[in-house]
């Protein structure tokens, strides 16, 4: 079968850029192995030529997509022309297309090819527009948290988008993150040596939302109030930082922070790791810090870290509430910097790692395997059906509201969104919930002493979704 596949991103053969450049690596090289001819269209990059991952896996970054990211799609309108020929060329002979992360905004260039897309996070535009512009045979979320999203929002105007959309949950190649020792190799890239300091990991992006400023404040905690003159935090560097100018910024204005806050030494900031070491650099930690904001579709250092035995303390923020049970992970609301660092205290105090009940939970539902054999079955199984119908179904005294996906209720009266990361007062709206779970009307919000324009506010703000 000849397979196209499409990356808004650059691709490389011999490192990886985020998580989702690495699973769809993963699967399609599986779809390789399987004798299938599978071509990825990429994003190019000044250091990028055409390359193999399998030997039936061809990658060829030719699309003029914008870099860095964000705003691919701010090129002139010749390039936009380029790219639409270049995937429409491969589609012409292709059996299936396997769309990674629903970037791809030109829904009629596979209305004749039976076509899977992934969406790969909740976050960016590019992905956020292509999910109400679904128009292929079957979308695959990578967590139900991130189905429920898609299905109360794209899914209010697209009535068929239950029947197509499939939760398929990142898998984790316990071959590789397992427990152990670290290596040399990892110790000497970032110079530390793992029996003399209490290593946290913040192995993120550089952006905002992805917690360094909690890390830095968790630090802050840890040196100056527990004690733990030990600490070493090591976070990697950006791999495109030198043509990246908001990059360079982002890491100045972290390092006069953490300056002022007399944390110099307790920071290294070190190249970035590549995918080969990526799960010594796991077992190299003590724990790992995953407490920003950002609305994940997956999220997949904290369950890396956990495979190789290095606990992690997540925010319950997006999918980190729901992926493994309270009792199998340390939660945090979000911005308890407080919290998080008791949490890690502890963990320094008593040398934690990961529970056997933990890891047996992990390999139960997170193989692999699974998520290779699930992926392949909907690639390799999809068949074209009619454009998905679409609808607009008018707001009134009928409309059913329920909780959206995104928000959750705790404490007194308390509601966090996670696209706001914000914890807001709202008891009315928590007593509503609670009494009505299954989703309440005007007349009942009503009734309740919430008036209309509660309720609108409530809709608005995203607090609540049409059910």
């Amino acid at each position: 079968m000849k397979i196209v596949g499409f990356s808004i991103n650059p691709l490389f053969p011999d490192r990886v850029i985020g998580g989702s450049a690495k699973h769809q690596r993963t699967v399609l090289t599986h779809l390789g192995e399987l004798g299938h001819d599978v071509t990825v269209l990429c994003t190019r990059h000044p250091e990028a030529h055409p390359f193999r991952w399998h030997e039936n896996v061809e990658v060829l970054p030719v699309l003029p997509f914008k870099q860095p990211f964000p705003e691919p799609y701010a090129v002139p309108a010749y390039q936009i022309a380029e790219i639409i020929q270049a995937v429409g060329d491969r589609l012409a002979t292709a059996d299936r297309f396997y769309m990674h992360d629903g970037e791809l905004l030109v829904p009629f260039l596979y209305r004749n090819v039976p076509t899977v897309i992934s969406l790969r996070d909740n976050v960016y535009p590019e992905t956020i527009l292509g999910s109400f512009l679904f128009s292929a045979d079957t979308l695959i979320a990578i967590a139900e948290y991130s189905r429920q999203v898609y299905l109360h929002t794209a899914g209010r105007f697209l009535p068929e988008l239950p029947q197509r959309a499939i939760t398929i949950n990142n898998g984790i190649d316990f071959g590789q993150f397992r427990p152990g020792p670290p290596s040399r190799a990892i110790c000497d890239l970032v110079g530390i040596d793992p029996e003399q300091h209490f290593v946290v990991l913040h192995p993120h992006r550089p952006e905002p939302t992805k917690g360094l400023r909690q890390t830095i404040a968790v630090a802050d905690a840890l040196v100056h109030q527990y004690g733990c003159t030990s600490l070493r935090v090591l976070v990697p560097r950006w791999y495109d930082e030198k043509i990246a100018p908001d990059v360079r910024a982002f890491y100045q204005e972290a390092l006069e922070t953490i300056a002022t806050r007399d944390l110099s030494k307790h920071f290294i900031f070190h190249e970035w790791i590549p995918q080969s070491l990526m799960p010594d650099y796991y077992r190299l930690g003590d724990v790992t810090l995953v407490l920003g904001s950002f609305v994940e579709a997956f999220g997949n250092v904290a369950y890396e870290s956990l495979a190789c035995g290095t606990p992690a303390i997540v925010a319950r923020v997006a999918t980190h509430r729901s992926l493994l049970p309270d009792n199998l992970i340390a939660k945090v609301h979000y911005d308890d910097n407080a919290a998080a660092a008791a949490l890690a205290a502890t963990i320094w105090r008593e040398g934690t790692r990961t529970s056997a009940e933990t890891m047996a939970y992990l390999h139960a539902n997170f193989a692999i395997a699974q998520q290779l054999q699930a992926y392949a079955r909907a690639i390799l199984n999809a068949q074209k059906v009619p454009a998905a119908p679409t609808r607009v179904v008018p707001l009134g005294a009928q409309t059913s509201y329920v909780l959206a996906p995104w928000c959750y209720t705790w404490g007194d009266g308390m509601v966090f969104h996670d696209f706001a990361a914000r914890h807001e007062r709202e008891p009315l709206l928590s007593d509503l919930i609670a009494a009505h779970p299954g989703g309440f009307t005007p007349a009942q919000a009503g009734a309740a002493s919430a008036d209309a324009a509660t309720v609108d506010r409530w809709y608005r703000a995203g607090y609540v979704v049409p059910k």
